[in-house]
């Protein structure tokens, strides 16, 4: 008598449910409790349950209810084996539509129960329980902690193998993984590579089979699943996916496709461009027309959109074009490819002439920026892919470039002082920023660019008075102190590291070129005090021997301009940065015996012998810096005094012949200038017989010095 029927008019019905709560309120047992709850989850799962009551609901029960429903193993008399955990499950569901609850602990802890469901066999009584689990899950993967939880607690693989098996539901299931991938690739890769392996491989063997819009809906959904890590070229099953991802594509791109088909293949493609370079398109004359028309299309969308640009079309064409830029960008690196080129030397020409025309269009529509747009991440991606262009072909749009470096400067420089670059910001260890608004690391993409036209009059003084030195003094300051705080992961490392590479790189040319900047221009003082404090702690460390290499030769021959401010004057700082140089330089050579005679050879030290392909001409360029700096700091030949002795032991044990022209240059400018601005220099010369040995090496110069009185 105390459960009536649930009436049929809403309001009656909604007023029946209320007395239902006060009953399970009330309960003076389960019985009673039970026969209330069926009334409730009825009405719950009918949908006709509004916030507030929803939530009269959860006051009534809490999570107890709920939890003891799972855990029984005993459903009433004449009820199917799962009725409680059925029961329990609705209410889960209905609690999980507030946003509050759903990320609740007692919500999160049932993610195993979620998983079961989904991995148990589906009959027809229990379609409504995986509907309920659907439903708890996606509103858990909303909240701030359900990504984490869900990828730790076993979800992915769960949802892989419910996608797998086909029951009822498997496309929600699908959707929950497209989504949990989308904020948690990376994590999800790393625990669950084999099961999504799987689901790539059924939707990748469904993309190649289909033949109707199909096809194109499966792009969207597949460059979801490519990653960014190894799995794909690491395993035959990866490979077996490439190979039906570039038959699809080929297929589908080789035809005459409508904007709506075109634009999925793209960003697809772009997806594997991005995880794989051009690794998954095969070698031969099928695989270099794929590519030449990859970047072909790419092009043509770019200047179609940006030429003319009509800002609605252009908004919603900015994810395309985007997918654009990565192929061009392929297209960039693959035409300068020399071992194993994908493209013939014809159709290198032909994409180069092509991609000049598209980053004109890129030009074009830069410079028609507004100042409200600079946060768009569309911007962000044009300079990116312009500051590749600069970084390869420094020959063409070079007065185009010229007039947008204004804007190219101001840009870097307002995204650099709104904040620290996001590659540098901590992160949640399982949420992706990829799309947020964070500022970005412009000057990372425009810095190889920047390099080259450093060495050109006319870019390098639109440079100068755009500000760009002190910008790059205070990017060089940032990124050292990225390099060494503790907490930077070696991925970050790597390209922290390039940066302060080509930042030296920028700064070298200026100081060849414009020695006068650097006189006059306090940026390059306050330049000067970092490097002196930067060699020393840096060269211990041989895994940054480039950098290292980078930064004494860029102080040495700042040095020469600067040898007169204070900070060179024989301070502790200045003294510990000479040591450390003069450290680099010593032992880059050593002596080991000559096949070709029974005497020694100087050889590139084996510390050194990975990296001297790019530290090489640094070191000569080192070896003319120090040389320039010895008649300059009266302290300095007292710091050189170890390595003059060794080097005059050294000499005379080497054949002659085994010294180059440029080596035998390289150590004749530094032993000559020692001899000059020192006494006790020149005595420890003269003690071990350095006219003779001179005059074996040709070093006339040197030679003649130490003749005079």
């Amino acid at each position: 008598p105390r459960f009536p029927a649930m009436a049929s008019d809403s309001e009656d019905r909604l007023a029946t449910l209320k007395r239902c709560l006060g009953v399970l309120r009330d309960a003076r047992n389960d019985s009673e409790q039970f026969a209330a709850l069926l009334l409730v989850t009825k009405a719950v799962r009918a949908g006709e349950v509004d916030a507030k009551t929803r939530r009269q609901i959860f006051d009534a029960i809490g999570f107890t209810f709920p939890t003891r429903l799972l855990l029984s193993r005993q459903p009433p008399a004449g009820c199917p084996p799962h009725t409680f955990r059925a029961l329990g499950l609705t209410l889960l569901a209905c609690f999980c539509t507030d946003p509050d609850l759903a990320g609740h602990s007692q919500i999160l802890n049932k993610i195993p129960t979620f998983n079961d469901v989904l991995l148990s066999p589906c009959d027809p009584d229990s379609t409504s329980m995986v509907d309920d689990v659907y439903q708890c899950l996606s509103a858990v993967l909303a909240t701030a902690r359900g990504p984490r939880e869900l990828v730790t607690k076993g979800t992915v693989s769960a949802l892989c193998q419910a996608y797998l098996n086909g029951g009822h539901g498997s496309d929600r299931a699908l959707t929950l993984l497209v989504g949990l991938l989308a904020i948690a690739e990376a994590k999800c890769w790393q625990r669950d590579a084999p099961q999504l392996l799987a689901v790539l491989s059924k939707l990748s063997s469904d993309f190649l089979k289909a033949e109707d819009m199909t096809k194109f809906e499966l792009c969207e959904v597949l460059l979801h699943f490519i990653p960014l890590s190894p799995p794909l070229t690491e395993s035959s099953q990866g490979s077996e996916c490439l190979c039906r991802l570039y038959k699809g594509l080929a297929e589908v791109l080789g035809s005459k496709l409508s904007q709506s088909q075109r634009d999925p293949a793209l960003k697809l493609t772009a997806s594997l461009v991005q995880a794989c370079g051009a690794e998954w398109i095969p070698a031969g004359h099928a695989g270099s027309k794929f590519l030449a028309l990859l970047v072909n299309l790419a092009c043509v969308e770019v200047r179609l959109t940006l030429e003319e640009p009509d800002p609605v079309e252009v908004e919603g064409k900015k994810e395309v074009v985007t997918a654009c830029y990565v192929l061009m960008e392929m297209g960039i690196q693959e035409c300068l490819r020399e071992e194993n080129p994908l493209l013939e030397n014809v159709q290198k020409l032909q994409l180069m002439r092509i991609m000049e025309e598209a980053f004109g269009a890129v030009i074009f529509y830069l410079r028609q920026v507004k100042e409200e747009e600079l946060q768009d991440p569309f911007i962000f991606a044009s300079v990116r892919v312009l500051g590749a262009w600069m970084a390869e072909e420094t020959s063409s749009l070079k007065q185009e470039i010229c007039e947008l470096l204004p804007f190219l400067v101001d840009y870097a420089r307002k995204l650099f002082k709104e904040g620290s670059p996001a590659v540098n910001l901590p992160q949640a260890e399982l949420v992706s920023t990829e799309g947020s608004a964070l500022p970005h690391d412009a000057l990372r993409f425009l810095l190889p660019g920047f390099c080259h036209l450093t060495a050109e009059d006319r870019p390098r003084d639109i440079l100068i008075s755009e500000g760009a030195p002190a910008l790059l003094c205070e990017y060089f300051l940032q990124q050292w102190e990225v390099l060494t705080s503790e907490c930077t992961a070696p991925t970050l490392l790597t390209s922290t590291e390039m940066s302060l590479q080509t930042t030296c790189g920028v700064f070298l040319n200026l100081v060849v070129t414009a020695p006068d900047l650097v006189r006059r221009d306090k940026t390059f003082s306050s330049l000067m005090d970092v490097l002196l404090k930067s060699l020393p702690l840096l060269l211990p460390q041989k895994h940054h021997l480039v950098l290292a290499a980078n930064i004494a030769t860029l102080g040495l021959m700042m040095a020469r301009i600067l040898a007169g401010t204070a900070a060179l004057q024989g301070t502790p700082s200045a003294k510990e940065f000479f040591g450390a140089a003069i450290r680099f330089l010593s032992e880059a050579h050593v002596a080991q015996a000559d096949p070709s005679s029974d005497g020694l050879a100087l050889a590139v030290s084996p510390a050194y012998m990975d990296a001297w392909g790019d530290i090489a001409e640094l070191w000569l360029l080192g070896m003319q810096a120090l040389a320039g700096c010895a008649p300059l700091l009266p302290w300095l030949p007292q710091a050189a005094l170890r390595w003059l002795r060794g080097l005059s032991q050294l000499l005379p044990r080497l054949a002659p012949a085994s010294l180059g022209s440029e080596l035998v240059t390289a150590f004749q400018a530094v032993l000559l200038e020692l001899a000059r601005a020192s006494q006790q220099c020149r005595d420890v010369l003269l003690s071990h017989h350095a006219a003779e040995w001179a005059n074996l090496y040709g070093m006339a110069a040197l030679e003649q010095c130490l003749a005079e009185q």
